[in-house]
Protein backbone atom coordinates (compact mmCIF):
# COMPACT_ATOMS: atom_id res chain seq x y z
CA UNK A 1 0.00 0.00 0.00
CA UNK A 2 1.41 3.53 -0.50
CA UNK A 3 1.66 5.72 2.13
CA UNK A 4 -1.46 7.98 1.76
CA UNK A 5 -3.33 4.83 2.04
CA UNK A 6 -2.08 3.42 5.20
CA UNK A 7 -4.26 2.67 8.12
CA UNK A 8 -4.34 5.09 10.83
CA UNK A 9 -2.99 3.88 14.30
CA UNK A 10 -5.88 2.20 15.67
CA UNK A 11 -7.89 2.13 12.53
CA UNK A 12 -8.75 -0.88 10.78
CA UNK A 13 -9.51 0.71 7.33
CA UNK A 14 -7.20 3.18 5.26
CA UNK A 15 -6.40 6.54 5.93
CA UNK A 16 -8.17 7.87 3.30
CA UNK A 17 -11.17 6.49 4.12
CA UNK A 18 -11.06 7.00 7.62
CA UNK A 19 -10.38 10.98 6.79
CA UNK A 20 -13.32 11.14 4.76
CA UNK A 21 -15.32 9.02 6.83
CA UNK A 22 -14.28 11.57 9.97
CA UNK A 23 -15.18 14.45 7.39
CA UNK A 24 -19.22 12.74 6.57
CA UNK A 25 -19.54 12.45 10.49
CA UNK A 26 -18.24 16.05 11.74
CA UNK A 27 -20.66 17.49 8.73
CA UNK A 28 -23.78 15.47 8.66
CA UNK A 29 -23.43 15.90 12.77
CA UNK A 30 -23.35 19.76 11.86
CA UNK A 31 -26.67 19.64 9.93
CA UNK A 32 -28.18 17.51 12.49
CA UNK A 33 -28.63 15.04 9.88
CA UNK A 34 -28.90 11.06 10.44
CA UNK A 35 -27.89 8.46 7.84
CA UNK A 36 -28.33 4.96 6.58
CA UNK A 37 -27.02 3.24 3.95
CA UNK A 38 -27.85 0.02 1.36
CA UNK A 39 -24.64 -1.88 0.75
CA UNK A 40 -24.06 -4.70 -1.77
CA UNK A 41 -20.16 -4.77 -3.55
CA UNK A 42 -18.95 -3.14 -0.94
CA UNK A 43 -20.23 -5.47 1.68
CA UNK A 44 -20.77 -2.96 5.08
CA UNK A 45 -17.13 -1.50 4.23
CA UNK A 46 -19.09 2.02 4.33
CA UNK A 47 -20.66 1.12 7.57
CA UNK A 48 -17.48 -0.16 9.04
CA UNK A 49 -15.33 3.46 8.13
CA UNK A 50 -18.04 5.66 9.77
CA UNK A 51 -18.73 2.99 13.08
CA UNK A 52 -14.66 3.34 13.08
CA UNK A 53 -14.85 6.66 14.51
CA UNK A 54 -15.78 7.04 18.10
CA UNK A 55 -19.46 9.18 18.46
CA UNK A 56 -20.56 7.47 15.19
CA UNK A 57 -24.19 7.22 16.43
CA UNK A 58 -24.72 10.26 16.53
CA UNK A 59 -25.11 10.10 12.81
CA UNK A 60 -25.68 6.59 11.70
CA UNK A 61 -28.76 5.11 11.92
CA UNK A 62 -28.41 1.84 10.16
CA UNK A 63 -26.64 -0.19 7.35
CA UNK A 64 -28.31 -2.54 5.52
CA UNK A 65 -25.68 -5.12 3.53
CA UNK A 66 -28.00 -6.51 0.92
CA UNK A 67 -25.81 -8.60 -1.44
CA UNK A 68 -28.03 -10.89 -2.55
CA UNK A 69 -31.17 -10.02 -4.95
CA UNK A 70 -33.37 -11.62 -2.44
CA UNK A 71 -32.16 -9.57 0.26
CA UNK A 72 -32.55 -6.35 -1.72
CA UNK A 73 -36.06 -7.57 -2.36
CA UNK A 74 -36.47 -8.69 1.02
CA UNK A 75 -34.99 -5.96 3.29
CA UNK A 76 -34.87 -3.05 1.30
CA UNK A 77 -38.06 -3.41 -0.61
CA UNK A 78 -36.71 -3.42 -4.32
CA UNK A 79 -39.41 -4.65 -6.80
CA UNK A 80 -38.45 -8.30 -8.31
CA UNK A 81 -39.21 -6.25 -12.11
CA UNK A 82 -36.70 -3.92 -11.29
CA UNK A 83 -33.95 -6.61 -11.05
CA UNK A 84 -35.49 -8.81 -13.91
CA UNK A 85 -35.37 -5.65 -16.20
CA UNK A 86 -32.44 -4.00 -15.31
CA UNK A 87 -30.49 -5.89 -12.91
CA UNK A 88 -28.82 -5.58 -9.55
CA UNK A 89 -26.33 -3.36 -11.26
CA UNK A 90 -28.24 -0.70 -12.11
CA UNK A 91 -29.75 2.84 -11.56
CA UNK A 92 -33.04 1.99 -11.16
CA UNK A 93 -31.56 -1.04 -8.56
CA UNK A 94 -29.99 1.47 -6.64
CA UNK A 95 -32.89 4.16 -6.14
CA UNK A 96 -34.84 1.60 -5.08
CA UNK A 97 -32.25 0.31 -2.35
CA UNK A 98 -31.64 3.94 -1.48
CA UNK A 99 -35.55 4.30 -1.57
CA UNK A 100 -35.94 1.60 0.72
CA UNK A 101 -32.93 2.25 3.17
CA UNK A 102 -34.58 5.71 3.68
CA UNK A 103 -38.28 3.87 4.10
CA UNK A 104 -36.83 1.83 6.78
CA UNK A 105 -34.96 4.06 8.70
CA UNK A 106 -34.89 7.15 10.92
CA UNK A 107 -32.26 8.65 8.43
CA UNK A 108 -32.64 11.88 6.87
CA UNK A 109 -30.47 10.35 4.04
CA UNK A 110 -29.58 7.04 2.32
CA UNK A 111 -26.85 6.17 0.07
CA UNK A 112 -26.94 2.79 -2.34
CA UNK A 113 -24.61 1.02 -3.51
CA UNK A 114 -23.92 -2.26 -5.84
CA UNK A 115 -21.44 -2.92 -8.87
CA UNK A 116 -19.06 -5.67 -9.87
CA UNK A 117 -16.35 -5.94 -8.13
CA UNK A 118 -14.78 -9.08 -9.64
CA UNK A 119 -12.90 -11.51 -10.53
CA UNK A 120 -15.59 -12.45 -12.16
CA UNK A 121 -19.29 -11.34 -12.86
CA UNK A 122 -18.39 -9.15 -15.21
CA UNK A 123 -20.17 -8.70 -18.32
CA UNK A 124 -20.13 -6.78 -21.67
CA UNK A 125 -22.34 -4.24 -20.81
CA UNK A 126 -21.63 -4.26 -17.11
CA UNK A 127 -17.53 -5.51 -17.06
CA UNK A 128 -15.64 -5.58 -13.83
CA UNK A 129 -15.56 -2.47 -12.26
CA UNK A 130 -18.86 -1.46 -12.81
CA UNK A 131 -20.44 0.68 -9.59
CA UNK A 132 -23.85 1.89 -9.14
CA UNK A 133 -25.08 4.55 -6.56
CA UNK A 134 -28.02 6.80 -5.22
CA UNK A 135 -28.95 9.09 -2.58
CA UNK A 136 -32.57 9.74 -1.29
CA UNK A 137 -33.10 12.34 1.09
CA UNK A 138 -36.08 12.85 3.46
CA UNK A 139 -38.40 15.87 2.70
CA UNK A 140 -37.78 15.95 -1.00
CA UNK A 141 -39.64 15.52 -3.89
CA UNK A 142 -36.59 15.11 -6.25
CA UNK A 143 -35.82 11.85 -7.70
CA UNK A 144 -32.66 10.48 -5.96
CA UNK A 145 -29.43 11.05 -7.47
CA UNK A 146 -28.01 8.07 -9.06
CA UNK A 147 -24.43 7.63 -10.61
CA UNK A 148 -23.16 4.71 -12.66
CA UNK A 149 -19.15 4.65 -12.42
CA UNK A 150 -16.42 2.54 -14.28
CA UNK A 151 -12.98 1.23 -11.89
CA UNK A 152 -11.49 -0.02 -14.72
CA UNK A 153 -7.93 -1.80 -14.18
CA UNK A 154 -8.58 -2.55 -10.72
CA UNK A 155 -8.47 -5.12 -8.59
CA UNK A 156 -11.07 -6.73 -6.33
CA UNK A 157 -10.01 -4.87 -3.02
CA UNK A 158 -9.35 -1.37 -5.08
CA UNK A 159 -12.60 -1.46 -6.61
CA UNK A 160 -14.23 -1.61 -3.12
CA UNK A 161 -12.23 0.72 -1.88
CA UNK A 162 -12.75 3.48 -4.66
CA UNK A 163 -16.66 2.34 -4.03
CA UNK A 164 -16.26 3.08 -0.17
CA UNK A 165 -14.95 6.34 -1.08
CA UNK A 166 -17.28 7.22 -3.70
CA UNK A 167 -20.33 6.96 -1.07
CA UNK A 168 -18.95 8.46 1.68
CA UNK A 169 -18.38 11.68 -0.69
CA UNK A 170 -22.60 11.41 -1.82
CA UNK A 171 -23.11 11.37 2.36
CA UNK A 172 -21.67 14.90 2.79
CA UNK A 173 -24.35 17.50 3.47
Amino acid sequence: MSEDIQPEHGSLLPADIDALARRVLEENAAAGRKIALAESCTGGLVAAALTEIPGSSAVLDRGFVTYSNEAKMESLGVAQDIIETFGAVSIACVWAMANGALQRSSADVAVAISGVAGPDGGTTLKPVGTVVFAKACNGSDAEPEGELKHFADMNRAEVRHQATLCALELLLP
